[in-house]
């Protein structure tokens, strides 16, 4: 019998998700499913779950960049997965439970992105939508690209923003226009989402990713213990008194002043120079 030389057979797919730090400190996480405009797969959500933990334990990691490749930053949830069974709000037929996936919020990636304290940057190239959309919510900036669209059309879809986004929106546009972007479920542009305080910035498209690599380095030549200790006040400022608040201001402005980035950032003041910080 002829050995079998069929090559036809389903080649596994690449890495979900790509990871990357650079002696910049910064760590690129790219979605790698450009085929599908980077829609979730259980296997992307686990693998992304994976390396934002691992770039937020990292002390080499300063800042994150995260970013989808080919012509989408995140199209959402992958429902011609989901419609066979085997993805995320199918019927499980994967071995582990598309719906389940989502009822364990804590290993999720969006409940990740609120407990890390490494400074992230969404830069978001072409389309935000669904579930990639409640991710660029979760991150700290949103970069977007002149043709990028932030797409919360969940009312058409009969759902809700399901990670983060009926949490996020209201805080950060305000109640009035939250309700306009969920209840209407219109497509945002690049400056109208600048216009409402979605986006920091719009770049041009062939210029959002090494812009956003030039804003994490930035971020990442500062001290970052204070950079941490900023996000995490930040966090818990969102629901502390004024009171409460100060007094853990306070308790971090003290460790801060025991630190050795603390004695380079006032030397390098004194002397002129820009500042070596170690993170110790």
């Amino acid at each position: 019998m002829a050995p079998d030389t069929d090559t036809s057979a389903a080649q596994p797919e690449p890495d979900p998700v790509l990871y990357e730090v650079g002696d910049d400190h910064v760590a690129t996480i790219t979605l790698n499913r450009p085929h599908r405009r980077n829609a979730i797969s259980i296997r992307m959500l686990n693998r992304l779950s994976e390396v934002l933990t691992k770039a937020d334990d990292s002390v080499d990691v300063r800042a994150i960049v995260l970013t989808g490749a080919g012509k989408g930053f995140c199209s959402g949830l992958d429902i011609k997965d989901a419609m066979s069974g085997s993805g995320i709000g199918g019927g499980g037929a994967d071995g582990g439970g598309g719906a389940t996936v989502l009822q364990n919020t804590r290993s999720l990636p969006t409940s990740i992105l609120f407990e890390i304290d490494t400074p992230i940057i969404a830069a978001v190239n072409g389309a935000a939508a669904g579930y990639g959309l409640d991710l660029a919510l979760g991150c700290d900036m949103r970069l977007l690209g002149e043709s990028s669209r932030l797409m919360p059309g969940f009312a058409k879809r009969g759902v809700v923003p399901e990670s983060g986004g009926t949490w996020y929106l209201p805080r950060l546009v305000g109640w009035a226009k939250a309700a306009e972007i969920g209840f209407l479920g219109r497509d945002l542009d690049a400056l109208a989402s600048k216009d409402i305080g979605l986006a920091n910035e719009v770049f041009p498209d062939d210029d959002l990713v090494d812009q956003a690599h030039a804003w994490a380095r930035e971020i990442a030549a500062n001290a970052p213990l204070a950079i941490r200790a900023m996000k995490r006040l930040y966090r818990h400022g969102l629901t502390e008194d004024f009171p409460a608040h100060t007094h853990h201001v306070l308790l971090q402005t003290m460790q801060l002043f025991g630190t050795k980035d603390f004695f380079e950032g006032i030397s390098s003041f004194a002397e002129g120079r820009d500042p070596d910080f170690t993170g110790r």
